[in-house]
């Protein structure tokens, strides 16, 4: 299967939803001490979910052109930075 920048894009709208759902109930909940936990709680998740989705399409972030893993790497920048800056207190 041809990995397209199209279905990255598909899955890294997912999991900006997905992420920030869970950082709503970590913050939220409180279950993780400091604010730094959640944050690296978050990062793991966002590597975590990412690779099974692209295992689910038969593929791997290793296995992905540089441009895709920018764009990812973008990605995550942007999703953990706006989280941090709607829960800093």
């Amino acid at each position: 299967m041809v990995f397209t920048i199209e279905m990255l894009g598909e899955i890294l709208d997912y999991l900006d939803k997905s992420i920030e759902k869970l950082a709503s109930e970590a913050f939220e909940n409180l279950e993780i001490e400091g604010r730094s936990s959640i944050e690296n709680f978050l990062e793991n998740q966002f590597d975590v979910r990412l690779e099974n989705m692209l295992v689910v399409k038969k593929s791997s972030v290793h296995h992905l052109e540089s441009g895709m893993k920018n764009t990812i790497i973008q990605r995550k920048q942007i999703i953990l930075g706006k989280i941090s800056n709607q829960y800093k207190n």
